[in-house]
């Protein structure tokens, strides 16, 4: 009895996705599927960067079809295809980038730029086209913490190449001015050059854009949540009380503008003794993950405080390139993979498919 494409398609909705938790064939993810003869081929399409699972889906894939057709030449294609998704209402894409991801806190010193670091690195690392857009005037920290030095090139005078290392795109205000000049501008001119950056620097077909926004929700934060186009943003805590305090401020401040919160991102939720490997929730246990229980949020996960990070991040090799195979690293990597997940779900941006419509009145 010849095999159909039916019995192919059935046999396939027995892989299931353990980062969706859905058979490939349900969301749609295989495509072009053909039977001819004894050959079996397909693609299989992902909505998120998976570079290092790839493989494994392949195989189990493939030894779907064969369950059903032994003899079987079976072809299959899986690769990731990130598309834009929606934004506010009124504000328009960025060119030359699909999705912006705003990493945010209430307050400082809770690791939102070490997270945003390594989210960016993590999303690199799994095959995504990424950037980073340094978006804390008062204090640039992102150059040290990705190794750059040196200053972005202007080809005509009105727009600049971002740097690049570990491969993400990077522009910061710490690549213009010297490192130890103090920013002593008031908001309006903060607010004004920090669209420069985002909207000036030639950004080359990036899948994702992560914004370390500067702490606080003051006119800044506002301004850049209001105009920038946000698909979401991830809001970093630590578990400590005065933390999640200020975490639920930056939470509100993104619901009045109408940009989804992705997730929670617990940091520093404790410290493993690098001498006897006792643990201790230093600035408490589980803050991050009640908050985003009360929020109904995802929670993406928890990061240790751990000497390391701390080390590798200053040494402008951070974990998930210092150490890529590291306990710390694979934590990274599954917020990052939770983060793109999270974006995946949302509904695609369509804007860039409608006709654009010129009204001429004859006279």
């Amino acid at each position: 009895m010849p095999v159909t494409e039916q019995t192919i398609l059935e046999a396939l909705k027995s892989v299931i996705d353990p980062n969706t938790g859905r058979d490939f064939v349900s969301t749609k993810a295989v495509k072009n599927l053909t039977v001819s003869d004894a050959d079996v081929a397909f693609e299989v399409v992902l909505g998120y960067p998976a570079k290092s699972q790839i493989a494994g889906f392949r195989k189990e894939l493939i030894a779907a079809v064969k369950s059903v057709a032994p003899a079987a030449n079976v072809s299959v294609n899986v690769t990731s295809l990130i598309t834009a998704h929606a934004v506010q209402r009124g504000v328009q894409l960025l060119p030359g980038v699909k999705n912006i991801v705003a990493v945010a806190s209430g307050k400082g010193g809770v690791g939102k730029s070490t997270t945003a670091v390594n989210l960016a690195l993590a999303l690199a690392a799994e095959g995504a086209r990424v950037g980073l857009l340094d978006a804390d005037i008062y204090g640039p920290s992102i150059p040290m913490m990705m190794g750059i030095h040196g200053k972005p090139e202007s080809t005509d005078g009105q727009t600049m190449d971002p740097l690049e290392n570990y491969g993400v795109q990077v522009m910061s205000i710490g690549l213009l001015v010297p490192q130890d000049e103090a920013m002593i501008w008031r908001g309006p001119m903060a607010t004004q050059a920090l669209e420069q950056l985002l909207r000036q620097t030639n950004w080359n077909d990036l899948d994702y854009l992560i914004v370390d926004m500067p702490p606080g929700t003051g006119d800044i934060q506002l301004t850049l949540s209001q105009k920038v186009p946000l698909t979401g943003a991830v809001i970093v805590t630590t578990p400590q009380d005065i933390a999640l305090l200020d975490a639920r401020k930056g939470i509100k401040m993104f619901e009045k503008v109408g940009v989804p919160i992705l997730g929670i991102v617990e940091n520093m939720a404790a410290h493993v003794c690098s001498n006897c490997g006792h643990v201790e929730a230093i600035f408490g246990a589980d803050g991050g993950k009640k908050m985003a229980a009360e929020y109904n949020m995802d929670y993406l996960g928890a990061l240790p405080l751990d000497m390391h990070i701390r080390l590798q991040s200053d040494s402008g090799k951070p974990p998930v390139v210092a150490d890529p195979d590291s306990e710390v690293s694979g934590l990274y990597k599954a917020v990052a993979l939770k983060v793109a997940l999270a974006i995946a779900a949302k509904n695609k941006d369509f804007s860039s498919k409608f006709p654009s419509i010129k009204i001429s009145q004859n006279t």
